[in-house]
């Protein structure tokens, strides 16, 4: 049973609601590893997946974890409860490549566009 509290049961949430997992990670597993393992057991199947590990983004009780924490860092007090499975959403967003960064459109070709878009809520009594 001691190995079970310094380890994790994580499943990753996909976007169309799919899940990968769930596995056991030790604590002392980081964050760029758990996200390394997402690239490496992608479906594939699904489209658009990502292609590094810089492409993912893993969320856990609201918010972004870093690369650098580890999954003991990342515990919430609900993962201590017996049979408990933490599920990390995954967002994918892929990289731009860096000649799209460089490509310049022709200042011939720029349009003037308003891009503001207002929407107003509410019920008139």
């Amino acid at each position: 049973m001691a190995e079970v509290k310094d380890q994790l049961e994580i499943k990753f949430r996909l976007n169309d609601g799919s899940d990968i997992g769930p596995k056991w990670f030790p604590d002392a597993t980081t964050v760029a590893t758990l996200k390394e393992t997402v690239v490496a057991q992608w479906p594939k199947d699904k489209e658009n997946g990502p292609k590094t590990v810089k492409d993912v983004k893993l969320i856990s009780a609201g918010r972004i974890l870093e690369n650098n924490k580890t999954v003991g860092d990342c515990r919430s007090p609900v993962c201590n409860l017996s049979g408990a499975v933490t599920t990390m959403h995954v967002i994918i967003q892929h990289q731009v490549i860096e000649q799209e960064k460089k490509k310049k459109k022709p200042k011939g070709d720029v349009k003037k566009q308003n891009k503001c878009v207002c929407l107003c809520f509410g019920a008139r009594c």
